[in-house]
């Protein structure tokens, strides 16, 4: 029995450390953020997204992507994308998260189920991403970081969304609300430490500009935890978004 309590207070302690490890921190982030969204065909698409993203209001680079992508409209509620996706997220933060920026790039489908339930309209969007992340290695003979390799992850992300109408003139929505959540969930034998690589979410308003434009302000909860679950990061996060879509099949 003292030989159980003995081995059973070595472990205990041994565990302690990566049970206890995780540090907790917090940024105040900044979001500029763009969606075009092309008609080309009567049910094809080409969209590109991009975003500039900083870290403790202006003061920190956090990271920025840039995301084309095709979508098919299927059917009423149903719409398939596939895409690509490349990000650079920088050092920013106590601790960082990063050693020095870290380039990333995506392949990824997608598909977009909409709803219109009375004044509601319900979205749930699942896309998968194909990852390959840039390892950060040492130089030799130096205290500087490079990039020598990528690493293959896998990512499942799912987002269920809900938009309706705030305020109405003349029968058209001038004002609407969003509220959502978004989760990112790791995958595969490369998944890491954690379920849950981030979390989002996502209250906001939208001022509907005309029927092809409108600009989007977002408050999101972004959680991320890092590839060992060694750092947590909670961050308030403020969103601005022009989104406008085009109809180029009309003469």
């Amino acid at each position: 029995m003292k030989k159980i309590i003995a081995v059973s207070v070595f472990i205990l302690f041994s565990i302690q450390p990566a049970i206890f490890a995780q540090i907790k921190s917090q940024n105040n982030d900044v979001w500029l953020h763009y969606v075009g969204k092309n008609k080309v065909s009567k049910k094809t698409f080409l969209t590109l997204e991009a975003t500039m993203r900083y870290a403790n209001g202006f003061k920190e680079k956090q990271q920025y992507f840039v995301r084309p992508s095709v979508d098919y409209q299927v059917n009423n509620y149903l719409l398939a994308s596939i895409g690509y996706t490349h990000y650079n997220t920088f050092v920013y933060g106590n601790p960082a998260i990063n050693k020095r920026p870290i380039p990333e790039n995506h392949v990824w489908v997608q598909t977009n189920f909409t709803h219109q339930v009375g004044a509601f309209k319900l979205t749930n969007r699942i896309r998968d991403e194909n990852r390959w992340v840039g390892l950060a290695t040492l130089k030799p003979n130096s205290n500087a970081y490079i990039i020598n390799n990528y690493a293959y992850r896998n990512r499942l992300r799912y987002m269920p969304m809900v938009t309706f109408p705030v305020l109405k003139h003349d029968k058209r929505t001038v004002i609407n609300g969003f509220v959502g959540d978004e989760a990112f969930i790791n995958i595969g034998k490369n998944a890491g430490a954690t379920l849950f690589n981030q979390n989002r979410l996502i209250l906001g308003l939208g001022y509907v500009i005309s029927k092809k434009s409108q600009i989007q302000l977002s408050y999101i909860k972004q959680r991320i935890w890092n590839f060992t679950d060694t750092i947590e990061e909670t961050n308030p996060t403020l969103r601005v978004s022009y989104l406008i879509n085009l109809d180029f099949t009309k003469n």
